[in-house]
């Protein structure tokens, strides 16, 4: 237990008696000493749940010398004239300790169990990020690594149709392994607090011109509705670049063949808010699942092993906390799931009279 929790406990167990004394004693015919017994061992209880059994022993002593000479006749001696109340005080100081102690054998259990929980909760990411490491990532790199010795092999004539081929498959493995890369980076910066972020008006077009430029996305292979006089939305450019790319790769990986996912956004409210939806027409998500998805390594429903590690709604959670917004999933009508994020808009200058 800490020093400081332990003078605090001490504190407790000096003060505390020390103002009951003059709130008990002009009730001491209304109120036995079994009632003052009880009120002084709550004391000693306050004082072992903040400073430990020390403090409780202390809050025990003194406050049986307090109950001997104000509350047991003959009232200001230390002298006790009936025996029943020799024995009440010292079963007082005897439970009081006992109580003490038991408090804090259970407090310190509540903090190993904590703890315990904590460990078990890095021990479940730790084995999911290793399995994470032994698949996912590895997949990639030994597909580009395929790629690339057949280019450079000089035992096999390679035609340029499968030159080119082979230069697209390593290309794509680079592109996916840098993404998962990428997450992970973000997660333990986030997971560790490390996250930069410099918050001012950007204009919302921009960000999610260069988030599809940075998917590659092909033409019509995702639909944006963003209008033209939307308010810039006050954030950090860098981390809403990242969360658009996630939401929108979200999108694509469950979007069916000829529906590609949507994009758009709109002013909210009284203004003061702009509300971008990434909107797919996939399996969507249950609703008693809406929180799990953004827990890491979750891919509810995804059986593609090669699309990701289950990080890209964790991390778009993440990122858009660090930027004061919002991230809430909803259902697509007519089936789908519906990402909304909500960002504050730049205030509007006020029109001269």
């Amino acid at each position: 237990m800490s020093r400081q929790r332990r003078v605090g406990g001490l504190v407790v167990a000096v003060l505390a008696p020390l103002l009951l004394v003059p709130v008990l004693v002009p009730l001491r015919d209304q109120v036995n000493l079994a009632s003052d017994v009880a009120l002084f061992l709550v004391v000693v209880v306050a004082s072992a749940l903040v400073g430990g059994p020390g403090p409780a022993v202390v809050a025990a002593v003194l406050g049986a010398t307090l109950l001997n000479f104000w509350f047991t006749p003959p009232f200001h001696t230390f002298a006790i004239d009936d025996a029943n109340n020799v024995v009440a005080l010292i079963a007082f100081v005897v439970v009081a300790v006992m109580v003490g102690w038991v408090v804090d054998l259970a407090a310190r259990r509540a903090e190993a169990a904590a703890a315990a929980a904590g460990i078990e909760a890095a021990d479940r990411v730790r084995a999911a990020l290793l399995t994470a490491v032994g698949h996912d990532l590895r997949t990639p790199l030994a597909a580009a690594k395929a790629s690339v010795s057949g280019l450079r092999s000089t035992d096999v004539s390679v035609s340029p149709q499968d030159h080119d081929d082979l230069l697209a498959t390593a290309d794509d493995a680079l592109d996916r392994l840098a993404a998962l890369v990428g997450n992970l980076l973000d997660m333990s910066r986030l997971q560790a607090g490390a996250m930069p972020v410099r918050l001012r008006p950007v204009a919302l077009g921009d960000v999610l011109a260069s988030a599809l430029d940075d998917l590659g996305v092909a033409p019509r292979g995702v639909v944006v509705d963003v209008p033209d006089d939307l308010p810039a939305v006050v954030t950090d450019p860098g981390l809403l670049e990242r969360v658009l790319v996630n939401l929108v790769a979200n999108a694509q990986r469950f979007s069916p063949a000829g529906r590609p996912p949507l994009v758009r956004a709109a002013v909210a409210g009284d203004g003061s808010t702009v509300v971008v939806e990434v909107v797919d027409r996939g399996p969507g998500i249950a609703a008693e699942d809406a929180e799990r998805v953004f827990q890491p390594f979750q891919r509810l429903g995804d059986t593609d092993n090669s699309t990701g590690i289950g990080l890209g709604l964790a991390v778009a959670r993440g990122l858009t906390d660090a930027v004061d917004g919002d991230l809430v999933p909803g259902r697509t009508a007519g089936g789908g799931l519906t990402m909304t994020l909500s960002l504050p808009a730049e205030p509007r200058t006020g029109e001269s009279s």
